[in-house]
Formats: C-alpha cells, structure tokens, sequence
C-alpha cells in the first residue's frame, strides 16, 4: 500500500536504523529530465511522519548542488546519540566524484555542508556500499573496473582491492558482506561478479552465467548465510534473480522468473532473509521468497518503471521506489485500503509551458478535467505469510489448572542445493506446580463456590486467622452472605442493641438507688435516737410522710389551674406570643420563643405550624445550639449523612460507619460508604487505611476492596494474594 510520495527525478537514501526520526534524502538523478527540462540540481531531506494521512513527505531541507548523482546512500559513521540528525551522505557524481555530505547541517541550513569530496574515478559512480561492521569504510565503484575503498576517517587516499579484473568493464553493483567484514563483491553488466577479499587484496572467486546473456543491474548479499548471494538481470531475454552459493559456484542455486522483462534493481530484507524485493521494466515491484521463489506481494503500481528500490533501515515494513516518471514512492508491505489516496491535480508536461496556451493565442488554458473514478476502492492485501519481525521466536503462556502452554521457532538448518521443506513447528503443554498450598487453598475456595458454602469458608479463615485486621475482613465477609447484614455489621463495630439496653438499665438503677440512697439518709431535728435502726425508720417515715403531702398539694393546685386560666395581652414577651398566637401568626410566634430561648415552645409551636416552618426552626435551633452531639443530631433530623461522613474525625470512623449503617437509604448507602472509604485510604496512618477495606466491604465495592487490601499485604508471596 502507498503511503508517501514525492515528486522528484532523484537518486535516494535513507536515514540509518540508528536514526529517529526516519529520512529521505534525494539527490537529483543524472541522465534524466523531469517534465519541466530543468537543468539544476539539488540535494534535500524529507521526513517521513506516518501520523500524516496526505502522501506528501515534509521536506525539511534543500541544498542546491553543483552535481547530479548516479548514487547516494547514508551511513551511520560518527552518529551520536544526543543529535537529531547524524551521520554521511556520501554520493557518487558523474564525473568519478565522490561527495561526503553533512546531512545535519544541510537541515541547518548552513551552507558548508560539503565534508569532503574526491574525483579519484574515472568516469561516473553508478555503485556505492558502507561496510557495516566498520562504518568507516566505504567502497566505489566506476568504470574501467575501477573499485576504491574509503576511509572516512583518511579520506584522502584510497585503497584497492586488488589488481583491476581483466577485460576492463563498468562496475554496476558493488556490496560488502552482511556476515563477513573483510568479503567484498561487484559486479558488471557482462554479467560477471568478484568476490574480492581485503585481507588478501586479491579476487578468491568469480561467477558468471554461462550463457552470457546476464546483464548484472542488481548485487545483493544474504543477511544470515555468508556465501549466498544473488545476481538480477536485465536483459529482456533473460528476466530473471539467480541465487548463487559460492560453495558451489558452478552454477546457480536458484532462479527466480517471475519478471516478464528485464529486472532494474534489488533489495534483499535485512530483517528477513525470506523478503527479496524486485523491480523491472514490466512495471512490477515483486517481492519474493529467494528461497523457495514464491512469490509473497505484488505491490500496486503504475505503468511507470522503477530504476531504484530501498528497503527502510528502521522500519522493515516501509520500502521507497524511484521510478522514470518522476516520482519517490513510499510503501508498506502490511496491506491496507487505498482509501485516501489522492489523484494528482496538475499535469506535469503542461507546467513546462506556463498557464499560457503553447499554440501562441496567448489565451489561459482552461482548468484540466479529470476523469471520475467510478472503480471501487480497493483493499491492498499484505503478505501471504507474517514477516519475521512480527513472528516470535519463543513464547508462553499459563492455563487455568497450572498448565504451560510454549512453543519456539527453531531456525532450520538447510543444506545448500536442497529445496526447503516444510518446516514443522511443536506446541508443548506442561504441567506446573511451584505453590503446593496454593494448589489446596484454590480447591478449597472452589468447592466452597461450587458448594455455595460462603458462611463457613469465611468462618474458618476468621478461626485460622492471626491478625485483628485478618478476622475483621472476613468477619465482614461473612456477613455478606447472612441476613440481616446492616445489624450484624453494627454488631461488629460494637453496638448492639440488646447491649444498649442493659446500659439504659444500669443507667436507671443507678439515679433510682440515688434517689433512694437521698431518701434513706437521717435527719438532725431528730432528739431522741433510742437505736440507730429506729432513728432510721423514723426518719424515713417522716420524709416520706412530707413528699406525700407535698405531692397532694400540687395535685390540687394543677387541678384547680385546669378550671381556670388567664390568657396575657401583655407587653411582655408572653403576651407578645399570644397575641401572636391569638392571630393564627404561628412564623411570629416561634420567632418570639428562640429570641427569649424557649426552645422546646418554639418546637412545639413549629410543629403546629406546618412542616416548612418546623423545618426553619429546626435549622435555627441547631444553628444556636452547640453541644458534642449537635452535629449528629442534625444529621439524624435532616438525614444529611454525607456532612457526617466528609466531616466527621476519622478516628471516629466507627461511629460513622455505624450512624450510616442505621440510618442511609439503599440509594446512598453504598456511595457514602465508598466515601469514608476513600477517607481513610488516603490518611496517612497505616492503621486507618487498612480500615477502608471494611467499609468497601459494607459498600461492595469489590474493586477498591481488592487494591486497599493488596496494599497490606506481602506483594511477593502468592499465598497472601491468593
């Protein structure tokens, strides 16, 4: 699928694997006009930003250059970390130059970007390769079998690899060996290549087809097998990729013949041995299996040949094509729809001319029409197999029962001259234990589920418990599965009812034993005390004696009150009140009572007043009144627990907790539980936090259960998470 484009008649480079953010560096193709004959020539640096759905490539830079370039490529010598932008650019000129470019100040934009440059060559650079072992090393190729070896580090003099091969040829393809350093090869379009070797500076081997009609245009080592190479060709009359091992160099390994014409370039996949990717006059761009000659994509292109094709160092799956036409075009061999791709807008021959009618009528030329696209938006499929970046060499993964489920993809071993067979990959299932009581502790839990024997399991952790914490998380577990949930939780914050009970008694007998204890004592107007259990009794007589007339006093004086009563108009506070009260102004009367602190009357009133003004004097008699239980008795009468819980002093969460437990509605109860909670998870003493479980255990919050729990516990010990 195409992802970027550019609009260049250039030569083209990528940044190295080393280098984030990824680049395109173009250099103007030599012995090729675009549509508008320019004759300049530039050096410039695209950035390639996938998070961008346009084709076009951002173009950080330009250099305006005196060359046009047979071939560039970037190296990664002297890259450095800390810099945005690093390492070479070498290129190779038309007239045996080679130029060394610092692609960090050409997005500067400074304007000496030129590191150095050599014409050693004759003729013009058509091969340049980087040694990637020793980056400082670069090897050129031009014509009469010219081949030097650089060193970035003494650029000066070159070196040979040995003596010129014999006849003199053009040298095509050059390309140091992926698996050995000092191994070089090169080719010509003859057809014939030579491995050379710098330790000896002398060729150790050639090969060429025997037919003669191998037209060398592409030279590529294996990644992984360092006597394997391939050869493309060009020839019309012979389309095809020979694969070569130089263990048996009397004639081909393989060859591949899915081209119908002859081939332009190849690039062998660094990241996957099984990626070969191909482009030819038959306007393909194949991507093949070398070792099996399947081919694996086909990419989507036009009718355009493409001279240059490039795999992405950092990201394998990205490729770039340069074609005839004028144009760099980015790809991905992961398949995808072709939704988004836009139509180009201007026609490139006719901007040669200007906007002007060529014929002379000096007239603009009306907008370009377009045709519609009427076919339907495709979907590029990817790969027939996963590339093996993607692929895993080993994996695992645990079952449910202990289980170990692993595989590994074990690199075969294929002997050259044989054809590969189909590899077979084993999937193996292993039993495991490492936890014995683990093992027993989740059989238990699940008979106990399966069973639905909730009380007990919970009991028998409360009994085998050793913390307080422990026996109080699932004492409130237990609960759970009981009734009546809300008392027992009270019960286990330490009230019960029945225990409240016995305290209202105690607290009874203890005023009524004072009273009597009052009662019992003697008096001094006694002047005769024959003993002291006489002096007693009549003592006692005599008080009682007293209270019993005083008491029948009152009764007649509140009996003869309730025949009779004198109704005050007064301008006293009484009287202000029954005038109040005499005119039905109930609002006024209770106003008259909190002014003069009659409380209980202003209530009393309020209540036969309606229920809106009892409301407001309920607000002003808890706004007056200032006691220890004023605030939860507000609480109890406006039913506003949620101040109690956001404002109550953690160190009473049990009293809270209790006042919500007796007193929330369904629809509140689980949130203001979840609200203490919170409370007392973020309190900086340990003991509270550890406290919060209860109350999301009160609120079913199995979630926040869990993570305040787990913040107690032994992370590293699987019987504590269990």
């Amino acid at each position: 699928m195409k992802l970027k484009e550019v609009d260049r008649t250039a030569m083209q480079a990528w940044s190295p694997a080393q280098q984030h953010p990824i680049y395109l560096a173009t250099g103007t193709s030599a012995q090729q006009l675009d549509a508008t004959f320019s004759t300049s020539a530039s050096l410039e640096i695209f950035e390639l930003d996938l998070s961008d759905p346009s084709l076009d490539m951002k173009s950080c830079a330009t250099f305006s250059s005196s060359h046009r370039y047979h071939k560039l490529i970037w190296g990664p010598h002297s890259m450095t970390s800390g810099e945005r932008v690093s390492g070479v650019l070498i290129a190779g000129g038309e007239n045996g130059n080679v130029i060394l470019y610092d692609p960090a100040k050409i997005i500067a934009g400074d304007t000496e970007v030129i590191i150095a440059q050599k014409d050693k060559h004759t003729g013009p650079v058509r091969a340049l390769d980087v040694n990637m072992f020793q980056t400082n090393l670069v090897a050129s190729g031009a014509n009469e079998s010219e081949i030097y070896i650089w060193d970035l580090n003494n650029f000066a003099t070159p070196m040979t690899p040995g003596v010129k091969t014999q006849p003199l040829e053009d040298i095509s393809c050059i390309a140091w060996n992926r698996q050995v350093q000092h191994i070089l090869a090169s080719a010509s379009p003859s057809g014939r290549a030579t491995v050379w070797d710098l330790r000896k500076n002398e060729p150790i081997i050639k090969v060429s087809d025997h037919n003669n009609r191998m037209h060398c245009s592409g030279l590529a080592w294996h990644p992984d097998v360092a006597t394997q190479m391939v050869l493309a060709s060009e020839d019309d009359r012979l389309p095809v990729i020979q694969m070569w091992d130089l263990r048996f160099a009397s004639s081909p390994l393989r060859v591949l013949e899915s081209h119908a014409r002859g081939i332009l370039a190849i690039a062998w996949s660094m990241a996957d041995p099984e990626l070969l990717l191909s482009c030819g006059k038959d306007a393909k761009i194949l991507c093949s299996n070398p070792n099996t000659g399947e081919v694996l994509y086909e990419l989507p292109t036009n009718t355009q040949w493409c001279f240059d094709i490039q795999w992405c160092p950092r990201n394998p799956a990205v490729l770039s094509a340069a074609s005839f036409d004028g144009r760099i075009s980015v790809y991905s061999i992961m398949g995808g729809s072709t939704d988004g791709l836009r139509q180009k807008q201007v026609d490139q021959l006719s901007s040669s001319f200007g906007n002007l009618d060529p014929f002379g009528t000096g007239q603009p030329l009306p907008p370009l029409q377009l045709p519609q696209q009427t076919a339907p938006q495709s979907v590029v499929l990817p790969l027939k197999k996963p590339p093996k970046w993607i692929r895993r060499p080993v994996g695992a993964s645990f079952s449910f029962g202990g289980k170990l489920v692993t595989f590994e993809n074990a690199k075969s071993q294929q002997q050259p001259g044989i054809e590969q067979q189909q590899q077979r990959h084993h999937v193996y299932v292993s039993q495991v234990v490492t936890e014995k009581e683990f093992l027993a502790r989740s059989n238990q839990l699940q008979e106990a589920v399966q069973s639905e024997g909730f009380v007990s399991y919970c009991q028998k952790k409360i009994d085998m418990a050793q913390a307080d914490f422990e026996k109080n998380v699932w004492a409130f577990l237990k609960v759970n599965f009981e009734e009546d949930s809300r008392v027992k939780y009270l019960e286990l914050l330490g009230y019960r009812k029945d225990d409240l009970r016995k305290k209202y008694f105690f607290l009874f007998c203890w005023f009524f034993y004072g009273i009597f204890s009052l009662l019992k004592a003697p008096t001094e107007s006694d002047e005769s005390v024959p003993n002291e259990g006489d002096e007693g009794q009549a003592t006692e007589e005599q008080f009682l004696g007293e209270r019993v007339k005083d008491h029948k006093q009152e009764t007649e004086d509140l009996g003869s009150a309730k025949k009779t009563f004198n109704i005050s108009v007064s301008g006293d506070v009484d009287g202000l009140i029954t005038q109040a009260l005499l005119t039905g102004n109930f609002e006024s009367a209770v106003d008259l009572c909190l002014h003069d602190n009659r409380m209980a009357d202003a209530i009393i009133l309020a209540i036969a007043g309606g229920q809106e003004l009892l409301s407001r004097t309920q607000e002003k008699y808890f706004a007056k009144m200032q006691s220890k239980i004023t605030r939860l008795i507000t609480a109890v009468v406006t039913k506003n627990w949620k101040e109690i819980v956001q404002s109550c002093d953690l160190q009473n969460w049990r009293e809270a907790l209790a006042a919500v437990l007796t007193y929330a509605r369904p629809d509140e109860f689980t949130a203001l539980c979840d609200l203490l909670g919170n409370r007392l998870e973020s309190e900086g003493d340990s003991l509270l936090q550890t406290q919060a479980c209860l109350c999301y255990i009160c609120a079913g919050n199995v979630e926040k259960l869990v993570a305040c729990w787990t913040k107690a516990q032994d992370g590293n010990s699987p019987l504590s998470l269990q």
